[in-house]
């Protein structure tokens, strides 16, 4: 599933305690479904809920949550503008006074076509989703998540800090 492995990769890289500590981060893949696409193509579609699971975390959730959001915006822009407004949930075990172990749960769902090679072989590829273009206020043709994922994937860790 590359969805789980491009946001595991991105909270890695961007949230310091993460990036310090990787045993602390685990992805879960639940309710997993293939639906057929019938049109006039070979393709279908996976859905899944990805569980994000951060052990003993002692960060700002806003450091996680930014980077997730951002993640979103990019790779699973329906989940912005639902109606609920609510693109992700989450859950926290407060342990002690500085710690907590948090769950993070989205409904992923990824597109794949099937394709012939010139060699006559069956190849997948997974499609991308088209970003939803969120305006930045104030400043034209900016996009705030998108700009947020590339501050994170940039390193720069400001919404994290």
């Amino acid at each position: 599933m590359k969805k789980a492995d491009s946001l595991k990769a991105l909270l890695l890289a961007s949230v310091p305690a993460l990036k310090a500590d990787p045993a602390k981060l685990a992805l879960f893949v639940d309710k997993g479904k293939v639906s057929a696409v019938r049109s006039n193509t070979l393709a279908f579609q996976l859905g899944y809920t990805l569980t994000i699971w951060i052990e003993a975390y002692g960060g700002d959730l806003d450091g996680l949550f930014v980077p997730v959001l951002a993640w979103i915006a990019q790779n699973q822009p329906e989940l912005i503008d639902r109606p609920d407004g609510e693109p992700f949930t989450f859950e926290s075990e407060v342990l002690d006074g500085d710690t907590a172990d948090i769950s993070i749960e989205i409904e992923l769902t990824e597109r794949v076509l099937i394709e012939r090679r010139d060699d006559g072989k069956l190849r997948t590829r997974h499609l991308d989703d088209a970003p939803i273009a969120d305006v930045f206020a104030g400043a034209e043709g900016a996009r705030l998540w998108h700009t947020i994922l590339d501050d994170q994937l940039a390193g720069n860790n400001q919404a994290s800090a």
